[in-house]
């Protein structure tokens, strides 16, 4: 249900959003209109609508769209992509009554909120789903306020376009000040059906990978390294069967990518007046795709991370990983229009917009980065400094909780990494690190030196001192675990139908450390608690509902088993997800 009389801080804006692509057929009853392809689109157009209040009826069906020149179906909900931003207030009870208007299952997931877990919307796990033709009431307490995002959690119906934005308005004012907000969610669309994508990566994991390195690059770095050097990283590479190029699995030679539905050519914008502090609401809300996000002229202040609020840190750009949200604030001075750049992290393509005084406006795009290029270093194989390999003191290393024994490996004391057993001889492990460390002040490949200022996670302190207090009382140690052309994904070897849930006792305080023996990065999401990251010293750092894990990393958090039931522990790259990167997490009286 809308609720038009509550005030929305995005008023002036919201109405303006447009989704270049969408067929107004889609959205207007079927009128057999067609918009014109993004690239070429040159009206403005209203986007999802806000819905307010405390009881919504939402809708999941499939709609036309047209982001590429060709027309596909998306899924969409209320007829929208993304679908409509939810606007609620923490300390009410909200009931949302969503009908499954497709053929198959289908469910929502509320990223980041703390609700029941039958509630959380994890077929499966959660409830059996939503069954065609019917409608599934989710009703629960708003406890927390901030920037979330929901999405489908059913086979790939997010990549297909089932997710949206969740703004929760604090009980008590924010720690800052500012006159307008917009939403920036950013998304990844594909015009092919998302389980044929998944099928070609099983098959050809490397299709998109088009920029492997040449004998020019040989020849360079013989003379930046030397022959010797060279030719010993050209062998450990190929020793491997691995390519230092192959940064993400997907990218723009498969994606358009999305600003709040709208492709590149569309230009989404977003008004202010001179003058105005703007916030803006970043979501990643894409199925595979790493963003690096800046506004060139702008300083952006980060305010908040997942929802929750950070001491200020202004920086010049930001990695926004898949699922992850960041609240900014910026002063737009100086010109009438400032470009909102998103760059995928392998430097393939990007989304965009425009902050602007006025519709129409379109200030330059930059120029892409230079490709990354991944090195042994970065894979967790360089300097072995094992000084901030430890996870702090209190409890001993629970390694049976995962259902094999880990006893033999030693963890924290400044030696080579060692690995469970699961992953010696394993088919699906192709890597292991060797020396990973936190990284936390790390800004992440291809953004080191390149002369902005960039965000890190040691950047970020949360505003509010460790909300439990109690040290954990034992540790459990997870690996992130691939095969490149296998395209396999895992936890310690073991992908989902294979391992035994990871069981916690309700109301212990424990710490989960990760260890990425892949050279991709990903985003891991615990779904019902939170997150809450540890500095290299073992003190809490930044709570979080989903910690990012770059290749060659060790990082640690807190988690307070608060919530009774089961939940999903995964990847949130969707195709690692639904390769096996997924654990069950039971938490029992």
């Amino acid at each position: 249900m809308r609720d038009r009389s509550l005030p929305n801080p995005s008023v002036d804006s919201g109405r303006r959003r447009f989704v270049t692509g969408l067929a107004v057929g889609g959205i207007a009853g079927g009128l057999g209109l067609w918009r014109l392809p993004a690239r070429a689109a040159s009206g403005y157009a209203t986007g999802p609508e806000t819905l307010t209040g405390t009881t919504f009826d939402l809708s999941i069906g499939s709609s036309p769209v047209n982001f590429t020149g060709s027309t596909r179906s998306a899924l969409t909900i209320n007829g929208s992509l993304p679908g409509p931003l939810l606007r609620w207030r923490e300390g009410t009870d909200v009931t949302l009554r969503v009908a499954n208007r497709l053929q198959g299952v289908s469910s929502i997931h509320w990223h980041g909120l703390l609700l029941p877990a039958n509630m959380d919307g994890v077929p499966g796990l959660s409830f059996n789903g939503i069954q065609p033709g019917e409608t599934f009431t989710y009703r629960f307490d708003v406890r927390q306020s901030g920037t979330y995002w929901y999405h489908s959690h059913s086979l790939f119906q997010e990549q297909a376009g089932l997710y949206g934005a969740i703004i929760v308005d604090p009980a008590q004012p924010p720690p800052y000040r500012y006159d307008r907000e917009h939403v920036v969610l950013l998304s990844d669309w594909t015009d092919m059906d998302p389980a044929a994508l998944f099928r070609r990566m099983k098959k050809v994991a490397e299709h998109d990978n088009f920029y492997k390195r040449t004998v020019g690059d040989f020849f360079n770095d013989v003379e930046q390294h030397g022959l010797e050097a060279t030719m010993a990283d050209r062998g450990m590479w190929g020793r491997m069967r691995m390519t230092p190029t192959d940064i993400s699995d997907i990218n723009a030679h498969t994606y358009t990518y999305l600003m709040n539905g709208t492709a590149p050519g569309g230009n989404w914008t977003g008004l202010f007046r001179p003058g105005e502090k703007v916030l803006l609401r970043f979501i990643n809300a894409s199925a595979m795709t790493y963003f690096d996000v800046r506004i060139p002229g702008l300083r952006m202040t980060v305010v908040a991370a997942d929802g929750q609020y950070i001491h200020p840190v202004s920086v010049d750009e930001l990695r926004i990983a898949v699922a992850e949200t960041f609240d900014v604030l910026v002063e737009p001075a100086g010109a009438d229009a400032f470009t909102i750049f998103a760059q995928d992290m392998g430097r393939t393509g990007y989304a965009r917009g425009t902050l602007a005084v006025r519709e129409g406006l379109q200030p330059g795009v930059p120029a892409l980065d230079p490709r990354p290029i991944l090195t042994m270093d970065d894979m967790g194989h360089g300097g072995m400094d094992h000084a901030a390999m430890g996870h702090g003191s209190g409890g001993a290393v629970d390694h049976a909780a995962m259902g094999h024994d880990m006893a033999g490996m030693d963890h924290g004391s400044g030696g080579m990494q060692s690995h469970p057993p699961s992953e010696t001889g394993n088919p699906l492990v192709d890597m292991q690190t060797m020396s990973p460390a936190p990284k936390l002040d790390d800004p992440g490949i291809g953004l080191r030196g390149n002369g902005r200022k960039v965000l890190t996670y040691a950047d970020m302190k949360s505003a509010f001192p460790d909300p439990d207090g109690r040290e954990p009382s034992r540790t459990v140690e997870l690996h992130l675990t691939g095969h490149m052309e296998k395209f396999a994904w895992s936890f310690d070897g073991i992908k989902f139908n294979d391992a035994e849930p990871l069981r916690l006792n309700y109301g212990e305080r424990m710490r989960i450390v990760l260890v990425n023996d892949t050279m991709m990065t990903h985003p891991i999401h615990l779904h019902g608690m939170w997150s809450d990251v540890e500095d290299e010293a073992g003190e809490f750092h930044l709570r979080k509902h989903t910690v990012d894990m770059p290749p060659g990393t060790r990082r640690s958090y807190r988690v307070r088993a608060d919530a009774l039931g089961r939940w999903a522990y995964h990847c949130h790259l969707l195709y690692h997800m639904e390769a096996g990167m997924m654990r069950e997490v039971q938490v029992v009286e």
